[in-house]
C-alpha cells in the first residue's frame, strides 16, 4: 500500500480520505402482483422508483435485496427480476439477496436476480413451482336466490368463472398454461444457478420447500448467514447500509375491487377485495405464517 493510500485510510472523507463501501438495501416484501381496490401488493410500478433509486445511490458497492415474500403473480415477479437484472448489467453493480421468513414461489424468483443469496437458517426457500386457486360460488348465488349474468364476445371470456360450474375443458387449459409458466420459471433458474444446483429438476422444480442449509446443499442458495454480518465480512466493518423506501407514500388497508375489463357493481367490487385479501392471506398461510 502507497503512503497516499495509508494517508486516505487515516483522513476524514471530506478531506479525501477513503469513503466507506455504501450498500442500497431494498426490502421487497408482501404478496407479488396487484391485490385489489387500493391494497398494494409487489408489483413493477410500485418497486421501479424504488430498483431505480437503489442504483442511483452514490457511490455505490453493491445493492442488497431483503426478501420476504411467498409469492404471487408470474410476470408481476419476472418484471421486477429483470429491471433488477437490467440494471445491475448496465451499472456493473453486484446484487446480493437476503431472504428473511420465505422467498418461495415468485418471491424466489426475486431472489434469482441477485448474484449470491443468503439466508436465515429458518427461512423458507424454494416452492418453484406454479399454482391457481380461486372459490366456487355458483350453490351460494343459487342459495341466496341471485340470478348471474355474465355477457360475452368470445367463447372462453368466461373460463373458470367462479360463479359457473367448472368445466373440465377449463381446468385442462389451464393446467396447460401453468405448465408453460412453470417451464419459464425453471429456464430463469437453472440459468441464473445452473452450474450451483446439485439435484434434479425432479427434486428442485416439483413446487416443494427447504430450509436453510438444506437449500444451500441443493444449490439455490449461497449461504446461511443475516444481512449486516455477511455484508461486514464482505467489504468491512464500516460497511455502510442505506436504505432504499418510499417517499411519503401512505398505503391503504381497503378497498373496492374495480376491475379494468368489465365494469362490476360495488358488491361485486368488495367482493372481489375480499376474495384478494383471502388469497393473499392463503398464500401466507401455505408456509405457516
Amino acid at each position: 500500500m502507497s503512503f497516499i493510500d495509508r494517508l486516505r485510510r487515516l483522513l476524514p472523507a471530506a478531506l479525501g480520505g477513503q469513503r466507506p463501501p455504501v450498500v442500497a438495501v431494498l426490502r421487497l416484501e408482501g404478496v407479488i402482483g396487484g391485490l385489489g381496490g387500493l391494497r398494494q401488493g409487489l408489483t413493477i410500478s410500485s418497486t421501479a422508483e424504488l430498483i431505480e433509486r437503489a442504483f442511483r445511490v452514490k457511490p455505490l458497492s453493491a445493492v442488497a435485496l431483503v426478501i420476504n415474500s411467498p409469492g404471487g403473480a408470474a410476470a408481476q415477479s419476472a418484471l421486477i427480476y429483470q429491471r433488477i437484472r437490467a440494471l445491475a448489467e448496465e451499472k456493473n453493480i453486484p446484487v446480493f439477496a437476503f431472504c428473511e421468513d420465505v422467498a418461495a414461489s415468485g418471491g424466489y424468483m426475486l431472489a434469482i436476480a441477485a448474484d449470491r443469496i443468503y439466508a436465515h437458517p429458518m427461512s423458507i426457500v424454494g416452492s418453484i413451482g406454479v399454482v391457481s386457486g380461486g372459490f366456487g360460488f355458483e350453490k351460494a348465488i343459487e342459495k341466496l336466490g341471485i340470478e348471474r349474468r355474465l355477457y360475452t364476445a368470445g367463447e372462453n371470456k368466461r373460463r373458470l368463472d367462479p360463479f359457473l360450474p367448472e368445466k373440465a375443458e377449463d381446468i385442462e387449459r389451464l393446467k396447460e398454461l401453468q405448465a408453460d409458466v412453470h417451464t419459464g420459471f425453471k429456464d430463469m433458474v437453472t440459468g441464473r444457478r445452473g452450474g450451483k444446483l446439485t439435484a434434479g429438476a425432479d427434486v428442485l422444480f416439483n413446487g416443494d420447500v427447504w430450509i436453510g442449509q438444506r437449500a444451500v446443499d441443493l444449490g439455490l442458495i449461497d449461504g446461511v448467514g443475516e444481512i449486516r454480518t455477511t455484508l461486514k465480512a464482505e467489504y468491512g466493518p464500516k460497511v455502510r447500509l442505506v436504505p432504499i423506501a418510499h417517499r411519503g407514500r401512505r398505503l391503504f388497508p381497503f378497498g373496492p375491487r374495480i376491475g379494468a375489463e368489465s365494469a362490476p357493481g360495488l358488491g361485486e367490487g368488495l367482493a372481489g377485495g375480499l376474495i384478494a385479501t383471502v388469497e393473499a392471506r392463503g398464500l401466507w398461510s401455505r408456509f405457516g405464517l
